[in-house]
């Protein structure tokens, strides 16, 4: 592959691995926060635990999903300073305001939900989860205003050989953006459902003694994973309407490709999920045959997520920044190929790394259940020696 080809290859790598976390957090964060709420309101140890459990999933997601966001900050810097220098006073708006609620806000106020347990009042304690929650979800938005610029150019305008922002307004209206943003926030909310499908199914497969625990786990996460993909499709599909004709066309075979799997995928999932296990939720937790097949769906959001971005991101290709800016001219004048595959060798092994760790951390929390946790423990809680943070 010549540099082009490469640095292209990098992004994808990191963008994708990135995504990954980003869409299991998006989707955990509100369902913490209804836990939290409940526990607030009723007072059952029930659901304590299941604040505690599903939180500490959410803190190690969360944590290790941070680092590999910095990496893609970088790679603006590294490989794509011709956006910078083209579009970078419209571009880099979005970007400073996703940093700003990200690595200020958001950051700040989960750190005082982790550290508030037995400190802060109750009351207190459950607005910080949900500023944490609110937080994340307009951390996406700003991504996808940004993305969307990409897409659809709109509210700027050329002054010379840059472009200016000019309507403010015009960049938050995007037609590429009012209905990828409820659609990125489908995806999420079904990605974290069935994440708590999947890790319920296998706690009771395997007979766990907190039957109640992950039943109700069980069921949210079915209901939670139902109204995730019938958002994902109804606004995927509302797309359609502000796509260009040629955009999936013969000279984008990859971009087709994975669009038509993910639909493909996806309208399956959404047949299992709203005609097979919706009508079935209160029988799922008994159903020992079913068990082993929630577990093998518990990927597939994740396998969806990443071909939409491909079709998305491919979709856009050879522009940058559609019609305006081309991704040769975008990308930093002389790299050479030894430097990017140096970079993206690097960047792949340190973010895989990340992604098998953060695997591994979050499958000891659910093979030991909601014993010996660390988050909101109290002093003389034992705790797990493995997963202390």
């Amino acid at each position: 592959m010549d540099v082009l080809d490469l640095a292209r290859t990098q992004f994808a790598v990191t963008g994708s691995l990135h995504f990954l976390f980003v869409v299991l957090t998006l989707g955990l964060a509100p369902l913490v926060a209804i836990m939290h709420t409940r526990w607030a309101r009723s007072g059952q140890p029930l659901h304590e635990g299941m604040t505690r459990f599903w939180g500490q999933i959410y803190v190690i997601n969360y944590a290790l999903g941070i680092v590999t966001g910095l990496v893609m900050e970088f790679q603006f810097g590294l490989a794509w300073s011709g956006l910078t220098d083209y579009a970078g006073d419209v571009f880099g708006a979005p970007l400073a305001m996703e940093t700003l609620l990200a690595f200020f806000l958001e950051s700040t106020f989960l750190g005082l939900w982790i550290f508030g347990w037995g400190r802060l009042p109750k009351w207190a304690h459950v607005a910080c989860i949900w500023v944490v929650t609110l937080t994340a979800y307009a951390s996406a938005f700003f991504i996808m205003v940004a993305n969307s610029f990409l897409q659809n150019p709109a509210g700027a305008v050329a002054d010379g050989e840059r472009l200016r922002l000019a309507d403010f307004g015009a960049l938050l209206a995007n037609k590429a953006l009012i209905f990828s943003f409820p659609h990125v926030i489908g995806a999420g909310l079904f990605t974290g459902g069935m994440v708590l499908v999947g890790a319920s199914a296998y706690r009771l497969w395997r007979r766990a003694p907190e039957t109640e625990f992950f039943g109700r786990s069980l069921r949210t996460g079915v209901l939670t994973a139902a109204v995730g993909i019938f958002v994902t499709m109804a606004f995927g599909y509302a797309q359609f309407g502000g796509v260009a004709e040629d955009k999936f066309g013969a000279h984008n075979p990859v971009a087709a490709t994975a669009l038509g799997f993910m639909i493909e995928i996806g309208q399956l999932l959404a047949l299992v999920v709203l005609l097979v296990m919706l009508p079935l939720i209160r029988v799922l937790p008994r159903a020992r045959w079913a068990h082993p097949i929630l577990m093998l769906m518990t990927p597939l959001p994740f396998v969806l997520s990443i071909l939409g971005w491909i079709a998305r991101e491919v979709g856009r290709q050879p522009w940058m920044i559609w019609e305006r800016l081309s991704v040769a001219d975008a990308m930093t004048p002389g790299l050479t190929p030894g430097m990017v595959m140096g970079s993206l060798a690097a960047f792949t092994a340190v973010l895989g790394l990340l992604a098998v760790v953060d695997y591994v951390l979050i499958a000891k929390v659910i093979r030991r259940g909601p014993r010996g946790l660390d988050l909101g423990a109290a002093a003389d809680e034992p705790r797990s020696p493995a997963l202390t943070f």
